[in-house]
């Protein structure tokens, strides 16, 4: 969870702004399934990479550029355009790109898409973005070409690059577990895919699930991505329930600080439309983890 220090006046304006944010809700004249699929939008904050920016930029139609160690990468165009965008998919093409990491002729997406989260969510879940997806205005915007060197380019090697670091099970609730705890979950691994940025990886780009959410120093545009494990020192441990509540809601910390970097995009066009429910559902779940330095 990403904070910078900010004055009073300038903290109190951004709340309200993503207080604001908050209550905006699905546009009018949705079915009930759309409506889903917007929440599963909104949950997965899928706009942060598929919006170039946020000040007119169409929506959803690509091209914001996700800088890693192994390249730029740009969020593609996922309007219902028939030639830039997904207006030319078919549903089940989107169950196969979220759950297996393939687009529809059978290609490996590299995963600066976090289809390996995305392989936890349930079918249902899945038929209400498609849903939702289709009521999004098309942009016929054409999408950037990643900018990745040899032989990183020759997408055939992500085979070998999956049989290493991904797992498409789907994800199952812990029976041990409260209803709450595996609600925020699922909130966390699959939909927020909150590992992506919040653990650490190995020399091949995989995740250590060994210290899973215990920060990254070398995240995509970032200098450095924080333990959210509850470690008492360098973690969330000093946090309270009420206080990842607020601040996925609001952005504000303990302590005064504001959310900032991707963080605060992710609240803005995610964690802020969510339940309040579901935030402490999330909540319960991270003061579950266990404490890693």
């Amino acid at each position: 969870m990403t904070t910078r220090r900010q004055p009073l006046w300038f903290l109190s304006a951004a709340a309200l702004l993503l207080a604001a944010g908050a209550a905006a809700g699905p546009p009018d004249g949705l079915s009930a399934e759309e409506e889903a699929g917007w929440y599963i939008l909104r949950a997965g904050a899928c706009a942060a990479c598929h919006t170039a920016a946020y000040d007119g930029a169409p929506f959803l139609a690509g091209g914001r550029p996700i800088e890693t160690p192994f390249g730029t990468f740009y969020g593609p165009n996922i309007t219902p355009d028939p030639l830039h965008g997904i207006g030319e998919w078919r549903r089940e093409d989107l169950h196969r790109a979220l759950s297996q990491g393939l687009d529809p002729e059978g290609r490996h997406y590299y995963p600066v898409f976090p289809y390996t989260a995305y392989a936890g969510m349930t079918g249902e879940d899945i038929d209400a973005l498609w849903a939702y997806l289709q009521t999004v205005q098309p942009v016929a915007k054409p999408n950037y070409r990643h900018e990745v060197s040899w032989p990183l380019s020759h997408r055939s090697l992500l085979f070998g690059w999956k049989m290493l670091n991904f797992d498409p099970a789907p994800f199952e609730p812990d029976p041990e577990r409260s209803e709450s705890w595996n609600r925020g979950a699922y909130l966390v691994r699959a939909l927020g895919h909150c590992a992506e940025c919040h653990t650490p990886r190995n020399l091949a780009g995989g995740l250590d699930h060994s210290r899973a959410f215990a920060g990254n120093p070398d995240a995509p545009g970032e200098t450095r991505i924080p333990n959210i494990t509850p470690h008492p020192e360098e973690g969330v441990g000093d946090w309270r329930e009420r206080h990842i509540v607020r601040y996925l809601g609001f952005g504000v910390t303990p302590d005064g600080d504001f959310a900032g970097g991707s963080m605060a995009e992710f609240i803005e066009v995610g964690s802020s439309h969510l339940t309040d429910g579901d935030r402490r559902a999330i909540a319960e779940y991270i003061l579950s983890l266990e404490p890693i330095p």
